[in-house]
């Protein structure tokens, strides 16, 4: 279980460390040099490993720790490069071993070279020492910089939490509410049936992203005259991120009996006292802003709930159906986006303290686009409202509209804590996973299993220790509890696709910062040289010019193009195929999928390090058997490539290759081969 606020970047290490590990990889005969040089990373990265939390948290004030840790995170990935050389050169050593002994099966392989002496081994080495020399210079003075920024280690003085948000209350101001009628009456609806079925006080979930309005809805039905009249007990508590028992059950109780009981900490003179006070009575309770609890800590928690009349009700809000799941006794209740008119009445509400723009005209319209950003979110609508509270200049407005909300002050903006908590409290490994989903583009749909399948290319899919879970199932467990928090959501156009919130994919962009890029809008950005995932928008004709940025990110491991043309075919020059492809040494992940390609280059398999290609509806004829040499591919996507004609003979054996997929490839003769894996 991971620490609330713990680093992604620790994620990242752990990964780093298991290829260290000698029992696993990285044995090198009698190349005692590497040994030695790989102790040093070792040694320097747990060092540094210590400081990483404290290091994320005060990224968010300290623009120098901001700078130090996107300096160790390039490192990290370098590092991370040169590891997968020495893998891929055993995994191709080994292969050729095999077919040599023309084995029909391959053995799982393990990345190490033979005992035995080999002057190909020894020069590329040799070759690879230089490179790891540089990168022990650059660790140690990451280490000396550590020392400067004042970094604390892990549990030595370093409080766990720094992101805190006023605790909620049930008052509510009406008039400021606007949309949610209709919720409103949803609610009040499962509140005032007489009995429940079975006899058990009712709890009824309010789920969604943050910001979306589900304390404000709670807060509205809390306050109803009809809730007033039917309920003989009313208890609100905030529960936030810490669920703690004696804490909740000293401010039910408090709320019940109007007296202070602050000095009582034993839980069981509590609850008794509390039982006692609900016994028969019909009771409403609103649990609001739950981050995390078990299922143990929940049966404890509504013991004395048992004894309330039948009629009684508990409310909780939370942005984690894991939460809900454990709580529930009726589905949740998912609270949706406001419309754009909604929005707009928020945010004139706020702005102008008016109910319309009759007294600013000149203001209308673009308040009509600034709410298109807001993509339904009563709480992005609530700040830029109070960011241009009298502010009646039509340059003013106009400046909002072009800039990004994330750019608004952190103590002036209201949206930013609400969704950064958020991803505060992933654990390390799924904050990875998130972040590198600011590749795709807003509005864009995605299946689980295209997002998985990418991850896994990268390597963001790890194995906890004691685990032998396949690695898809894995990724699938990391795709779900995104949903689950409200990362993802499922699409109102297709059940089995999923979409990110626009300002959600927002929050991803500014969590990955330089190392993921997304190039969109025909905008001419300027790509930082350490970026590893990339992404940009095709559409008809795809020159050179669009790609001249690319040539600058070197080290990148993703390159996808993301179609948004649905008609027609797309071209490419082939200049990417024969000149900049090339020069991706370090790709993980590539697609061409759409384009108008006759022909893949041969260079295709100079790309060592890939574990996914994906062709799909192309043009192409045939695959170079240079592809036959990626010792590393795992997903090979042929869908819809209706002019294929064959699968290159030694593509079996791909020992690593588990992904392939033909369907609608129709031209494809003989039968497929066996493939080892």
């Amino acid at each position: 279980m991971s620490l609330v606020g713990e680093s992604a970047l620790s994620a990242f290490f752990d990964v780093l460390f298991a290829k260290l590990a000698p029992s696993d990889s990285l044995l090198f005969g009698t190349e005692k040099q590497v040994h030695k040089e790989l102790k040093k990373w070792e040694m320097i990265l747990r060092n540094i490993q210590a400081v990483l939390d404290d290091a994320e948290e005060k990224q968010m004030k300290d623009k120098q720790v901001k700078i130090w840790l996107g300096e160790l995170q390039d490192l990290g990935y370098d590092a991370d490069d040169i590891l997968d050389e020495f893998a891929t050169e055993a995994l191709g050593k080994k292969s050729t071993q095999d077919r040599q002994a023309n084995r029909s099966k391959v053995r799982k392989i393990i990345h190490t070279f033979t005992t035995n002496f080999s002057p190909n081994a020894f020069l590329f080495s040799y070759k690879m020492m230089s490179k790891m020399k540089a990168i022990t210079v650059r660790l140690q003075e990451l280490v000396a910089e550590k020392s400067y920024l004042q970094l604390r280690e892990n549990d030595v003085g370093r409080p766990k939490i720094i992101i805190e948000r006023p605790p909620t209350t049930s008052l509510v101001n009406e008039a400021l509410v606007y949309g949610r009628e209709d919720d409103k009456k949803a609610i009040i609806d499962l509140l005032l049936p007489n009995d429940s079925i079975d006899g058990e006080v009712s709890v009824i979930p309010i789920v969604g992203i943050g910001g979306i309005g589900k304390t404000t809805l709670a807060q509205l039905v809390y306050n109803d005259d009809s809730i007033k009249d039917h309920f003989d007990i009313k208890a609100w508590v905030c529960v936030s991120e810490d669920f703690d028992i004696i804490r909740i059950t000293k401010t039910i109780l408090q709320s019940v009996t109007s007296e202070a009981c602050n000095e009582v900490n034993d839980l069981n003179l509590l609850q008794v006292k509390l039982k006692e006070k609900l016994s028969k009575k019909n009771f409403l309770l609103v649990l609001d802003d739950i981050w995390n609890v078990s299922y143990n800590d929940w049966t404890i928690l509504q013991s004395p709930f048992e004894v309330g009349a039948p009629r009684s009700k508990i409310i909780v809000t939370t942005r984690n159906q894991n939460v809900s799941s454990v709580m529930r006794t009726v589905p949740d209740y998912s609270l949706k986006k406001l419309s754009n008119d909604d929005c707009l009445f928020i945010l004139t509400q706020h702005s102008l303290r008016a109910k319309d723009f009759s007294g600013h005209s000149d203001l209308k319209e673009i308040g009509e686009q600034i709410v298109k950003k807001c993509n339904g979110l009563p709480l992005a609508a609530k700040t830029i409202g109070g960011l241009l509270r009298t502010r009646v200049n039509p340059d003013a407005w106009k400046d909002v509209l072009e800039n990004e909300i994330w750019n608004s002050p952190e103590e002036k903006s209201g949206i930013i804590p609400a969704l950064w908590l958020s991803y505060y409290h992933l654990p390390p490994h799924l904050k990875q996973c998130f972040w590198y989903c600011s590749i795709l583009p807003k509005d864009y749909e995605f299946g689980e299993e295209e997002v998985v399948l990418l991850w896994m290319a990268d390597g963001l899919l790890q194995q906890a220790n004691g685990t032998k879970r396949q690695i898809e199932k894995l990724g699938s467990m990391y795709f779900q509890d995104l949903v689950s928090r409200s990362f993802f959501q499922i699409s109102s156009r297709n059940k089995s696709r999923f979409v990110m919130h626009d300002l959600i994919n927002d929050l991803a962009r500014l969590a990955a910062g330089e190392i993921c890029f997304r190039a969109e809008d025909d905008k001419q950005l300027k790509i930082s040289s350490r970026a590893r995932y990339s992404s940009y928008i095709g559409n008809r004709y795809n020159g050179l010019k669009m790609f001249d940025m690319f040539y600058e990110a070197k080290h990148l491991r993703t390159f996808l193009p993301f179609m948004l043309l649905k008609d027609g075919d797309c071209f490419l020059t082939n200049n990417v195929l024969i000149d900049l492809l090339p020069k991706l040494r370090c790709l993980r992940a590539l697609s061409l999928e759409g384009f108008h390609i006759s022909e893949l280059p041969n260079s295709i398999g100079d790309l060592r390090h890939i574990r996914y290609l994906n062709f799909s509806y192309t043009k192409i004829k045939s695959l170079p058997d240079s592809i036959c040499t990626l010792f590393n591919l795992q997903t090979l996507l042929l869908r819809g490539c209706d002019r294929l004609k064959q699968l290159p003979l030694n593509l079996r054996f791909l020992t690593n290759l588990r992904h392939l997929d033909i369907a609608d490839a129709n031209s494809i003769k003989g039968c497929l081969l066996e493939l080892v894996n």
